[in-house]
């Protein structure tokens, strides 16, 4: 039954939000996290989340309404919005479902780890960074389970704030065109790190920047080997926009490869600590693809193929302003530059992570010439 008026209604959830906070723009990222969750519960049957910092319940509400979560343990510590919290799960949750609490995130956590009570989700959707939150959550999820990560402080991860990178995520942030895909590298990064020193690791699910707030979605696991080129630094040059990965082994002196004839030779700036592999679990995506268009998710299927296109593609993006800076040109067109990068042979795409972008196993040098090309012969 659909409430009176005052009520916000998101997929099948209805709820009011009085003093919670709730950001409509992130929908994408509950979206994702609903599909993903749903499958989850198919392939293991059964669902068991947490959602350490619920809020007003809009995703409590959901993962039961949409994802048929079994149980879910939904903690809000501002004890301003229990009243609301509580009111808007019992309008819209199965009784006895579901259990309410109004503590510390990492006090939950520890609980989980004592009681052995783990769980297949757990959702941290903190302002700043989860950092604070995640070695504890890892303790609190199920091996083979999910946990969901957000970060809001895109000031520190796009290389504004050098200092607290290197206190909050143990690795060196530097500021260079593709940041906004540095944020989701530095957050899966830090908790491969931290699940690491657990003897576990953890592997991307999908990763999603939404123009202002990063989430990724991490699978926990055991007895995986670990990939050092998996996690190292990516080096970039702003005389010249190349960029390169960079292992531990090759810190001592790094040069840009792009830049030989100069001299002295131009030295690249580097970010890391940070995970280079695939952003998103390929296989998986196609699964919430497919159960998007089932759904009739239509603006969700169209992302879920971007981001498919754009996984396994390098740790960073050329921007169209770049190239034509760079190339002193003007700015290219996107899609025929991709068109053209594949007629020669590279893989190209768009990234999710900015619409004036393009992903590529080619070298700035070559969109450039081709840009020019492109730009002589229109």
């Amino acid at each position: 039954m659909k409430p009176d008026s005052g009520w916000y209604r998101e997929g099948k959830a209805f709820f009011n939000i009085d003093r919670a906070f709730y950001r409509p723009h992130s929908q994408v990222g509950r979206d994702l996290a609903i599909l993903a969750a749903a499958l989850y519960r198919v392939r293991h049957g059964q669902l068991r989340v947490l959602d350490a910092m619920t809020g007003c319940g809009v995703r409590a509400l959901r993962y039961q309404l949409e994802a048929e979560a079994d149980w879910v343990w939904a903690n809000e510590g501002n004890p301003e919005v229990q009243a609301t919290l509580a009111k808007n799960l019992a309008l819209g949750m199965r009784p006895r479902s579901y259990r309410i609490t109004q503590q510390d995130a990492n006090q939950i956590f520890f609980s989980c780890y004592q009681q052995r009570d783990f769980y297949d989700l757990v959702d941290i959707d903190s302002f700043g960074s989860p950092t604070p939150f995640l070695q504890t959550a890892l303790w609190a999820t199920k091996i083979g389970g999910l946990l969901y990560l957000t970060s809001t402080d895109t000031r520190t991860t796009g290389g504004h704030n050098v200092e607290k990178s290197l206190q909050v995520y143990g690795a060196c942030a530097r500021a260079h065109p593709a940041v906004h895909e540095q944020g989701l590298r530095l957050l899966i990064g830090t908790a491969l790190q931290q699940a690491g020193t657990k003897g576990m690791q953890v592997q991307p699910i999908f990763s999603l920047f939404n123009g202002s707030v990063h989430r990724v979605m991490l699978r926990l696991v055991m007895d995986q080997p670990w990939l050092p080129e998996n996690y190292g630094f990516l080096g970039y040059c702003h005389d010249c926009g190349h960029y390169q990965t960079v292992s531990w082994r090759k810190l001592g002196d790094v040069r840009c490869p792009a830049c030989v004839s100069s001299t002295p030779a131009k030295p690249m700036t580097l970010s890391g600590p940070l995970w280079l592999g695939p952003l998103h679990d390929i296989d998986f995506l196609g699964q919430m693809i497919r159960l998007a268009k089932d759904w009739q998710w239509s603006r969700r299927v169209k992302l879920l193929k971007i981001m498919e296109a754009e996984a396994n593609l390098p740790p960073y993006y050329f921007t169209l302003g770049e190239i034509g800076r760079h190339g002193k040109l003007d700015i290219p067109r996107r899609d025929r530059l991709i068109q053209l990068l594949r007629d020669r042979g590279y893989q190209a795409a768009l990234t999710h992570l900015d619409f004036q972008a393009v992903k590529t196993d080619a070298s700035i040098a070559t969109c450039i010439e081709l840009a020019k090309q492109e730009s002589t012969n229109p």
